[in-house]
């Protein structure tokens, strides 16, 4: 599949990538997807026109009884389950309130009339953004405005829990010190003198019901993965043996040992399968991040057979998702761009929201390196710094092989790599690239910036390029934690150390408010991740490696690669899917390195959960 999406862009992957085939005789299939009305296929070049057949496919034309407003604000990969609901339930011709309804009830499993009491509300809403699931805002309005009809939740924020993740999760945390407070005084504690002073950002209501058994079982994942955090509590002795003792903080070997065996218990039994959709190693990526931290950092503490079970996870993790990249990555290349699913897609879904509001200011910035593990550490140092800074915390996949110059080239480029073959080996065209992006959408050169080599000294030259009263768009790359790799000798453990050290140096909250304070919507994302991996031997192919990596070689000819994977026979040979025809990568074996053998790196290229999905994050600062 290939997007037409410019004339340039199409032309060079058309000729190089088929036609050249076409006339040597050989056979490929090939298809062009145009996301327009059908009336402006003429759009395309004439000899497609005149070679290919053409095909058109309308969501009025395949939900023909649907509200086609409704149904055009889904995401994609739900119209396969409103197809089936359709199939099946045969509604008949409906309207607006009434198809948004039945997608609601369908598709997202939610049926406003059942629920009749806090607990219900409660249940659909852990069970929404536990899993991270997108509804959209049309789905939203109508759901709160059914709800509204009810005095039952006449004080209850709904506009901000119901849509908002972030804020409905400081709704459970602001609730859960008065609970206990309650809890423990029906266990025959004393009042506690703090349960009348709790202060409180979102007023209504104060009590919840947590000890529900709908709700118990959520409210404990929470806790486990880091979604909420374990408070103090003065009557901990006598809540020793409740079930909410998850959420009481204790000394902290004891309270990281809970933690991490039912973490890892839970993550035993959900790793996603074979058909798994993209979403699902999202959501997965964020709390195998949790486990890798608690690891990492309180790895002295455990057991030998805690340890010994974490590494056996870990393998059956790999398995999982490299046989589910080798069959699914190439499909995730040309989904739409929103929501983003892979680096490239970041451009395109930035340009969507100044499409919405010209006035608006973007800042994109790259962190070099930054896996979802050392993403949490920066997390948690900059909230502790700075209490109104809110996380809107997401995951996309980065390319494969997972380097700086595939994987960040193509996050400013807006293109897959096999658009850039011949900067594909460094990264000194960006700049060129990013700007010209923006100047497709319609921006002018003094409208957009883009500064690299940030993360330590000065901030000037940030403060320099983005306070130009013309500037709307800014990339900028900060590559303090790649370099902080690089030199890394004590794995896992020494990256947190370090990460979490620099985050407390000012320059990331000050490069945060500057951008902030200038009106810029901001979003952080990284080019891919790390982990530490043991020595393997190194390949001893000469001059023949365009590449040569630690943990993926990379070659000009099948030939080359096929001699050195026989030494390697456990490497993957990656095909070059949106990559250039010549760009062919042998990926290292599972946690293992082209390097001495033995020897210990922490690095990146290959297809690791951690290495190839990354944080993407929007930050904002909350209001009063």
């Amino acid at each position: 599949m290939i997007p037409f999406e410019d004339h340039i862009s199409f032309r060079y992957a058309y000729e190089s990538r088929f036609r050249a085939r076409w006339d040597r005789g050989e056979q490929t299939d090939l298809v062009v997807l145009l996301r327009s009305q059908s009336s402006e296929l003429s759009g395309l070049p004439y000899d497609l026109l005149l070679a290919g057949r053409r095909l058109s496919f309308n969501l009025a034309d395949i939900f023909p009884n649907l509200s086609y407003p409704v149904v055009s604000a889904l995401d994609k990969g739900d119209l396969g389950t409103l197809y089936e609901a359709q199939r099946l339930h045969a509604p008949g011709q409906l309207g607006d309130n009434a198809t948004k309804e039945f997608v609601l009830r369908h598709v997202f499993e939610v049926a406003p009339e059942l629920i009749k009491q806090p607990s219900d509300l409660l249940r659909v809403l852990l069970r929404r953004h536990y899993r991270g699931r997108t509804i959209p805002a049309i789905l939203d309005e109508r759901f709160i405005q059914l709800l509204r009809q009810s005095n039952l939740f006449e004080v209850w924020p709904l506009e901000q829990i119901v849509s908002d993740r972030e804020a409905f999760f400081t709704f459970l945390q602001e609730r859960w010190p008065i609970f206990l407070d309650h809890l423990a005084l029906n266990s025959g504690a004393a009042s506690s003198e703090n349960a009348n002073h709790r202060k409180l950002a979102i007023k209504e209501p104060v009590d919840l019901p947590f000890d529900h058994d709908d709700i118990r079982s959520y409210v404990s994942s929470l806790f486990v993965e880091g979604l909420m955090h374990a408070v103090p509590n003065e009557h901990a002795n006598i809540l020793s043996t409740s079930w909410a003792r998850i959420g009481i903080r204790s000394a902290a070997i004891e309270e990281g040992s809970r933690r991490l065996s039912k973490l890892i218990e839970s993550l035993q039994t959900s790793i996603p399968d074979e058909k798994a959709r993209y979403t699902d190693w999202i959501h997965f990526a964020r709390r195998w991040a949790e486990l890798v931290l608690l690891l990492a950092e309180q790895s002295d503490t455990f057991s030998g057979d805690m340890n010994k079970e974490a590494k056996s996870l870990q393998a059956l993790v790999d398995t999982a998702f490299s046989t589910w990249l080798l069959d699914r990555y190439a499909g995730l290349i040309n989904l739409p761009p929103v929501p983003p699913v892979m680096l490239h897609h970041l451009p395109r879904f930035l340009a969507r929201q100044m499409g919405e509001d010209r006035n608006a200011k973007i800042a994109l910035i790259v962190m070099d390196g930054l896996a979802m593990d050392q993403w949490l550490v920066v997390r948690d140092t900059l909230a502790s710094k700075q209490i109104d800074l809110r996380f809107r915390e997401q995951g996309i996949f980065a390319w494969v092989p997972s380097l700086t110059s595939v994987s960040r080239q193509a996050a400013f480029a807006g293109k897959a790599p096999m658009f850039f073959p011949n900067s594909i080996q460094a990264t000194d065209k960006e700049p060129m690239l990013w700007m010209q992006f923006w100047a497709d959408q319609g921006f002018a050169s003094n409208e957009v910036v883009y500064v690299k080599g940030l993360g330590s000294g000065s901030i000037e030259s940030v403060s320099d390029a983005v306070c130009h009263p013309k500037v709307k768009i800014a990339g900028l790359v900060v590559d303090k934690v790649d370099k902080i790799m690089h030199g890394m000798e004590l794995g896992t453990s020494g990256m947190h150390n370090q990460v979490r050290q620099w985050a407390r140096q000012p320059y990331l909250s000050v490069l945060l408010n500057l951008l902030l304070d200038r009106g810029f919507l901001v979003y952080l994302t990284a080019d891919h991740g790390n982990i530490e991996a043991v020595g393997c031997g190194r390949p001893t192919e000469g001059a023949v490696a365009d590449l040569r990596g630690e943990r993926v070689r990379v070659y000009p000819d099948a030939v080359l690669r096929d001699k050195v994977k026989e030494r390697f026979p456990n490497a993957c040979e990656w095909d070059p899917v949106g990559l250039p025809d010549n760009y062919l990568p042998l990926l290292a074996p599972a946690r293992q390195a082209f390097i001495q053998e033995m020897q210990h790196t922490v690095s990146h290229g290959g297809i690791s959960v951690e290495e190839l999905i990354v944080p993407l994050v929007q930050i904002e600062r909350v209001v009063g």
